[in-house]
């Protein structure tokens, strides 16, 4: 099978992309879409899921039309996507009843707040791992069904399918005839109890969710279904999924207990692998499955971070102080640093460590000295200072110092920010040559479910290092800026405990 090629889907929050990898796990074409982001109402974030589908699917397309080769030249194909955002459709037109709710959207935020006003927040993170909070599914579905003329009617006959973007491109991928999600996606519904791995009928019934509506939970990697909307002659092995921050945290090879790694993307995500162990976190992490291979569950802690590169596109979109994401890093270098700036990019809510959903994004410290290039790098480096919070939250939770920390992700490429990065951790910066790790990843699931790769041993020795950053300040020297963003951060939640 070394003349075929493993075709990975990664399904994210601003574009759908198709990478063609080969036998040594090189990147051998890529194309990429951007689609529509819908803001209905402050705090709301939506797509239209049947663009959502197109757009992957003309990259598909455009990924095989650029190597000239067909379905048959695909040993597997795998599946990785934004988490948590919901999609539900009807069964028999498989159209959508409402647009896909994204992880970002904040609309069921005071139902989440009522569930801890009730003391529900213990017995649901023991469950799921997960905290009560608007980011997950649960809610979303909940409210889809409840808001939508006619869906719960609809769901009780059984009439309707819900599922994450994983679950639905598989069934727009199979013309219906699979509604399957792989345990690293349902694991983020807060739906899934994570030590059965199975749909939990307590949850269903706190948040009144019809079981007839949830789909099969599979494996991360194994043949599930073959592909019939691409070429019917010649269907393509559907055999990996995983949800995309799990899919990174497996395309860097983080598979031994301790090992940590954090994607920069929309939002940024660190997880550490603790192997088959459920560590409930003491410090607001979540505890999530991370793949489960060969009928073995393995887990992970994580830290959300709900906007990073996200941070640079409001730069972009919004003020309008860049042309392209790309400049950020030349604008940013302008000054040598944010001269007491601090910018805290809570638009939808603040993560771990701190889950408070109610906070706002603010920029302190302006005065008539300030110049886009201190916002700009005050931007910039917001994102590394909610690493370092995730960071320090997850030493603490393991018990044990973080040696070092493999990154992926746009934002990666941009070398002002991860030497920025390593300075406030203190640890080394590790960027491997395959930085687009996330896709890599459902490229290995979907690869060893059908033998292309035997194992994971023989995938391990594919993983390199490009660039190694290590610390150029001290911590002694980087700690007054450490302090200046507790302040900023602690003002951000006061402004919205004011409320």
């Amino acid at each position: 099978m070394s003349e075929k090629y493993i075709l990975a889907l990664d399904q994210g929050t601003t574009s759908s992309r198709a990478i063609l990898f080969d036998k040594y796990g090189q990147i051998c074409h890529v194309a990429q879409k951007e689609f529509t982001q819908l803001y209905p109402h402050p705090g709301w974030v939506e797509h239209d899921a049947e663009e959502i589908w197109a757009s992957q699917f003309s990259v598909l397309a455009e990924t095989m039309a650029k190597a000239s080769i067909t379905t048959s030249d695909i040993a597997a194909m795998g599946i990785t996507n934004q988490r948590e955002t919901t999609v539900v459709w009807d069964r028999n037109t498989s159209r959508p009843i409402y647009n896909a709710i994204v992880w970002q959207d904040r609309r069921t935020a005071s139902f989440c707040d009522r569930l801890k006003a009730d003391g529900l927040a213990p017995m649901i993170q023991q469950k799921t791992g997960l905290v009560p909070d608007a980011y997950f599914s649960a809610t979303k579905l909940k409210w889809i069904l409840d808001n939508v003329s006619g869906a719960r009617e609809k769901a009780v006959k059984g009439e309707l399918a819900f599922g994450t973007i994983d679950c639905w491109l598989s069934w727009k991928l199979t013309n219906g005839k699979v509604h399957v999600t792989d345990v690293s996606n349902a694991s983020r519904t807060m739906l899934m109890n994570i030590e059965t791995c199975e749909w939990d009928t307590d949850l269903l019934k706190l948040f009144d969710i019809p079981a007839s509506v949830l789909p099969e939970i599979i494996p991360s990697s194994r043949v599930y279904a073959v592909s019939e909307s691409v070429v019917k002659s010649a269907n393509i092995p559907l055999a990996g999924i995983a949800g995309d921050q799990q899919a990174a945290l497996f395309g860097q090879q983080c598979t031994s207990p301790g090992m940590v790694k954090n994607t920069y993307g929309t939002g940024c995500f660190m997880l550490m692998h603790t192997g088959d162990k459920i560590v409930h976190s003491a410090n607001n992490l979540l505890t999530t499955v991370a793949w489960k291979i060969n009928n073995r569950v393995e887990y992970a802690v994580e830290g959300s971070i709900f906007i990073g590169g996200a941070v640079v596109q409001w730069l972009r979109d919004g003020l309008h102080l860049i042309r392209s994401s790309a400049d950020i890093e030349e604008l940013a270098s302008k000054v040598k640093d944010t001269d007491g700036v601090y910018m805290v990019p809570a638009f939808a809510g603040l993560g771990a460590p701190h889950w408070n959903q109610h906070a706002r994004g603010a920029v302190f410290g302006l005065t008539r000295g300030t110049t886009k290039a201190h916002i700009a790098r005050a931007c910039l480096e917001s994102i590394a200072y909610q690493t370092r919070d995730v960071l320090k939250a997850m030493e603490s939770d393991a018990g044990l110092p973080i040696r070092e920390l493999r990154v992926d992700g746009g934002a990666t490429i941009n070398n002002l920010l991860m030497q920025f990065q390593c300075d406030v951790l203190q640890v080394p910066v590790v960027r491997p040559e395959v930085y687009e790790t996330t896709a890599l990843g459902a490229a290995y699931l979907a690869g060893l479910g059908v033998g292309y790769w035997e194992s994971i041993a023989d995938i391990q020795q594919q993983w390199k290092a490009a660039k190694h950053f290590f610390p150029q300040h001290t911590a002694d020297e980087m700690a007054p800026y450490i302090k200046g963003w507790n302040r900023a951060v602690k003002a951000s939640i006061a402004w919205a405990d004011a409320e």
